[in-house]
């Protein structure tokens, strides 16, 4: 893949493993990058700006919330102005995390109405919704752009609490495989990548500091390496799947959890493990 003209296209690059990615894709292959994200962590902004701009590529940053239904317009708009005539977008990455936490039926309140609405349109709607933009406008890098999306070994077990980002998760696996079948034959490659669980600010958010701690415990005896995954190596895996060791992935889901699927109930029943 020539990264002449060509971008990366970050959805939720302030921090965390959408960050590294950023870094990686501007590094290896060599991309510029076009960073969406709503501007809850400025300083980890910065920091991908400066990584970025330090490997010689151009860097545009959009402060919005990228999974609302709107967004994509305009943000291909942004683009369309940004990126210039011969500009296109070889990488997609959906990296967005933004998820309500709470019981179905038995929480005090349960899960409102709003809150699944929200949830599936930033964790699971909002690739499609980009792609179809991305698609529309004719961005997408004309030899085969990569499309990819992050998930999680949530829709395998049960965490208490988790239901909508296990469900979110799990449609989003859905669409990856629909899309495969549709852009494959333009030569685009749609996958999803399980990762194995990090605590990243937006984590935080969602859990709060007290369960995330305890989250973090069992994920990380939940491992066979009994540590918790570097997100600049997850940066490494996006950089070889966008290069050509990669092209014939498509429609995948990629485990990258490092067996953290695997032995996750083994850390729950085991609770003197999480020493």
């Amino acid at each position: 893949m020539s990264a002449h003209g060509q971008w990366a296209v970050v959805l939720g690059a302030s921090a965390g493993v959408g960050a590294r990615i950023a870094e990686a894709l501007a590094a290896d292959p060599g991309l510029n990058v076009f960073a969406i994200h709503r501007g809850n962590w400025p300083e980890g902004a910065a920091q991908v700006r400066r990584a970025v701009n330090a490997l010689g590529r151009e860097y545009v940053e959009w402060r919005a919330d990228g999974g609302t239904a709107d967004a994509p317009a305009e943000g291909v708009g942004r683009m369309q102005a940004a990126l210039g005539a011969d500009g296109k977008v070889a990488v997609l990455v959906h990296s967005l995390a933004s998820a309500s936490v709470g019981a179905l039926v038995c929480g005090d309140p349960p899960l409102h109405p709003k809150q699944y609405a929200a949830t599936f349109a930033r964790m699971a709607h909002s690739f499609p919704w980009w792609v179809q933009a991305l698609h529309a406008a004719e961005l997408l890098a004309p030899q085969g752009a990569r499309l990819l999306a992050l998930g999680n070994i949530m829709p395998d077990v049960v965490v208490r609490q988790t239901p909508l980002i296990a469900a979110s998760k799990a449609a989003l696996h859905q669409y990856v495989r629909h899309l495969a079948f549709e852009l494959g034959p333009q030569g685009h490659r749609v996958n999803l990548v399980d990762f194995s669980f990090v605590p990243t600010p937006a984590a935080e958010a969602t859990f709060g500091p007290e369960r995330l701690a305890r989250l973090t415990a069992v994920m990380r005896r939940g491992t066979p390496a009994d540590r918790l995954m570097d997100p600049a190596a997850l940066g490494r895996l996006v950089s070889t799947l966008v290069g050509p060791a990669g092209e014939w992935f498509n429609g995948a889901r990629i485990d990258f959890t490092g067996g953290e699927s695997q032995s996750f109930f083994d850390a729950l029943l085991s609770p003197e493990r999480l020493r």
